[in-house]
């Protein structure tokens, strides 16, 4: 890993180091990112640090003691480490924001991490840019040894009075649907990037039937479903996938699973509802570091368990992936800087 430097934030503000055009205009300023990567823990980092000049650390009241700072390079890209979880991804952008040492009304968010995937959508190693992200946790649930006769699921939406029925309360933070134009011009950018793979990974495919399961990595677009809860297994996910099709209005097909996609959107949603960011500009990335289910030949506590090789190859496609489209706005600003430029919709694989 590249050697970093820390600075207090009087000696970041240096014209000599933030140039107008770059970071800041003067010390009397804050610090204007254009594009603020989000990570959620340091096995998602590691590859920004060591590829990227992000040398320039700023230390930010209310980060986790694990993370404590933001790491920026001149040019203007920044990156972050929220600690895993709802309530770390939440806190810890909410400290970054309302802390008024950065300038992000005009910064383009990408959120790159790591998740499961679901075998009939992607592999191991594959990158999944999500239009809705759902919240598979705010809902009742009744144990499956306990369910009525006739119900397929213990799951049920809030309010509801048994499973498939909308919900009749709810908190607002359910679903988020991105802003298409930036999802569809990331997309156009990175579907072409050369994924990383291995052996392990390979091998481990073979537990698997679905053609997408056993394919190579690739990009795609498909949805993304959060969770505090680490589950696992065909039955749950089976479960997951009516609740992603209810909450969307049959919009929505989740392809990737994790763990603070929702919480970190709420955090800036409230952000942008103050005019503090601008929620159009914010990507979020998953790529596939394990299947969020058994292989034919597995229970699921093997799968659970296993090492699938997938690991590796998914922190580093999160970051050739995400880095991509960081790195086509940074080099051609003037074009980005007022908002997302116009394209074509461009159909997802």
């Amino acid at each position: 890993m590249k050697s970093t430097w820390r600075f207090s934030l009087p000696a970041l503000m240096l014209p000599a180091l933030l140039a107008a055009g770059s970071l800041g205009a003067s010390a009397a300023e804050p610090v204007k990112p254009k594009v603020m990567v989000i990570t959620m823990f340091g096995g998602e980092t590691k590859p920004w640090l060591e590829n990227e000049k992000a040398e320039i650390k700023i230390p930010v009241p209310g980060f986790p003691k694990d993370y404590p700072d933001v790491a920026c390079g001149a040019e203007g890209l920044c990156v972050l480490t929220t600690a895993m979880g709802y309530a770390n991804a939440a806190s810890t952008l909410s400290a970054l924001i309302y802390s008024r040492l950065f300038d992000l009304t005009q910064t383009y968010f990408i959120i790159a991490g790591i998740a499961g995937v679901d075998p009939s959508k992607g592999t191991l190693g594959s990158a999944h840019w999500a239009r809705f992200a759902i919240d598979g946790s705010l809902r009742h649930e009744i144990d499956p040894r306990q369910i009525p006769e006739g119900w397929s699921h213990g799951v049920v939406a809030l309010g509801a009075k048994a499973p498939g029925e909308k919900a009749q309360w709810g908190a607002g933070t359910e679903v988020y649907r991105l802003n298409e134009d930036f999802l569809q011009r990331a997309f156009a950018l990175s579907r072409e990037t050369a994924l990383a793979d291995n052996e392990e990974a390979q091998g481990y495919r073979a537990h698997y039937t679905q053609e997408a399961a056993k394919g190579k990595p690739i990009v795609s677009i498909c949805d993304t479903l959060s969770s505090d809860s680490y589950w696992h297994g065909a039955m749950i996910a089976e479960g997951m996938a009516k609740w992603v099709a209810l909450t969307t209005d049959g919009k929505g097909s989740y392809c990737t699973t994790q763990m603070e996609d929702n919480a970190t959107l709420t955090a800036l949603r409230r952000c942008a509802d103050a005019g503090l960011v601008d929620f159009d500009r914010i990507a979020l990335l998953r790529t596939a570091s394990n299947f969020d289910r058994e292989g034919t030949d597995q229970t699921p506590v093997e799968s659970l368990t296993a090492k699938s090789g997938g690991f590796g190859p998914s922190t580093i496609n999160a970051y050739r992936v995400a880095s991509t489209v960081a790195k086509a706005i940074i080099s051609d600003w003037n074009r980005w800087a007022d908002g997302v430029p116009a394209t074509e919709a461009i159909s997802a694989n």
